[in-house]
């Protein structure tokens, strides 16, 4: 960042400070005790998130049939909502008391209960007791997860089964809870097809807002998925809002899970983070969650008497596992996508609203660079507005983290529809910087140009005013 002026960093901000938001984090996995929260708490607050993703465990909350101990999801619930954070509940897997299927694997995992009427009615009463016990504490309520998947939806996914499911399980939530928000989807598949049969089979009438995953590395998946979605939503005649429910990177390779396949490092699990939350903001999603807290033993697939030895590495906060056991080992410790996330929290302390900004890249010769600016073809960009009217200019080049290193060149543009004092900020490390006369001018009429500013491979902030 050399020719800038650093000025300052940007300050944390507690979760409690902030009254709304559109970041999120994730915690599930809490309903088979994949991690201890009460060393995660006042990290996962102090970050400046607000909406966190959990998992509610039937089988760990209805262990006898017709009785319900809320006692360890209260728990989480509460503490949770202490320190300013908003939890919204994923209802989700089977049940050993009503059946056979969800012995066998760890967590009852995608073992649904629509095999047999006893199963059915019980898992409803049970949708309809959560939702009326956690009335006035959780609004946001998501049907399964995943369902697209075979270990997800056992024994063979099903989409006109988990459409009649939604119907029905919304019918309790809303029974429960008139004010209560139901959440369907939750799919990780780029494809359009759950989505369009669940419309065609009832889901668009009964869905307050609707859920996807996106484990990539390339951020225009997630920006394509969700032209389609609000497309495919007006389509159909629903008002459903869109959140993109997870999305994360592994911070190192041979991890078990999504993208465990692909080469990386914590340099390009904070990249990833940083392009696809922004991505997401620019979209106009209602909130976006990364996945997860922590890194913990991950396998959907695990046998209910095995132990899980193999590992996710997601965590905003790092872990060392016993291989033998997989239990942890030490403490968690902060990785560099935990800063990063921090510092797009505190700047994106608001529910902010992706807004247009005049904008015309001319890209020139750079002798600082020996070569041209970044084509246009290959940047990403657009503006973030707040409600004191200050806004952000944020590009960055989507550069294929797996094959290509670290990325700095530099861009040319105008713009114009801002004004106020104008600022850089790299949320990678948090740096606030001025730009010199040599790199900015600006007319009388506030048309500013930028000349062979720098590019990275993960958003830039240019701010005007008080962002």
């Amino acid at each position: 960042m050399e020719r800038l002026l650093k000025i300052g960093t940007v300050k944390p901000i507690h979760s409690r400070d902030i009254e709304e938001s559109r970041l999120g984090l994730g915690m599930e996995k809490l309903d088979r005790d994949a991690f201890d929260p009460e060393k995660v708490y006042d990290r996962v607050a102090a970050l400046g998130v607000k909406w966190i993703r959990i998992q509610s465990g039937w089988q760990k909350t209805e262990r006898t049939e017709g009785v319900y101990d809320f006692a360890w999801l209260d728990r989480q619930v509460d503490e949770l909502l202490a320190r300013g954070l908003k939890p919204w509940l994923c209802l989700c897997y089977g049940n050993i008391v009503y059946d056979d299927l969800a012995k066998e694997y760890y967590g009852a995992v995608g073992c649904t209960p629509i095999r047999t009427e006893r199963a059915y009615a019980a898992w409803l009463k049970y949708v309809y007791e959560t939702v009326k016990h956690f009335t006035g504490r959780i609004e946001y309520y998501e049907i399964w997860n995943e369902a697209e998947g075979n270990w997800t939806w056992r024994p063979v996914a099903n989409v006109k089964e988990y459409a009649e499911f939604c119907v029905k399980t919304a019918k309790e939530i809303k029974s429960a809870d008139a004010n209560a928000k139901v959440i369907t989807g939750s799919h990780y598949q780029d494809s359009m097809e759950f989505f369009n049969e669940e419309f065609t089979n009832g889901t668009i009438a009964i869905s307050d807002a609707v859920t996807y995953h996106s484990y990539h590395y390339d951020e225009t998946y997630s920006m394509q998925r969700v032209a389609a979605l609000k497309a495919l939503i007006k389509h159909y005649g629903g008002h459903a809002e869109i959140i993109q429910g997870e999305s994360g990177s592994q911070s190192k390779s041979g991890g078990n899970g999504a993208l465990g396949w692909i080469r990386t490092n914590q340099d390009m699990q904070t990249k990833q983070i940083l392009r696809h939350t922004v991505a997401d903001i620019l979209s106009g999603v209602k909130f976006t969650s990364v996945f997860s807290c922590v890194d913990m033993a991950e396998n959907l697939d695990a046998k209910a008497d095995e132990p899980i030895t193999t590992c996710g590495y997601f965590g905003l906060l790092g872990a060392d596992f016993d291989p033998k056991t997989g239990t942890l080992m030490g403490d968690y410790y902060e990785k560099p996508s935990y800063y990063a996330f921090q510092n797009l929290c505190a700047l994106f302390n608001e529910n902010v609203t992706p807004s247009y900004i005049p904008v015309i890249f001319t890209p020139q010769w750079s002798s600082r660079l020996g070569g041209y600016d970044c084509p246009t073809r290959e940047i990403i960009y657009g503006g973030i507005e707040k409600k004191n009217g200050a806004c952000a200019f944020v590009y960055w080049r989507s550069t294929d983290m797996v094959t290509f290193g670290s990325y700095e060149g530099s861009a040319t543009f105008e713009l114009s529809g801002v004004a106020g004092d104008v600022h850089l900020i790299d949320p990678m490390d948090g740096n606030i910087y001025e730009i010199p006369a040599e790199i900015m001018t600006r007319t009388e009429s506030n048309l500013y140009t930028f000349k062979n500013i720098p590019i990275k491979d993960y958003p830039l902030f240019i701010t005007f005013g008080d962002f």
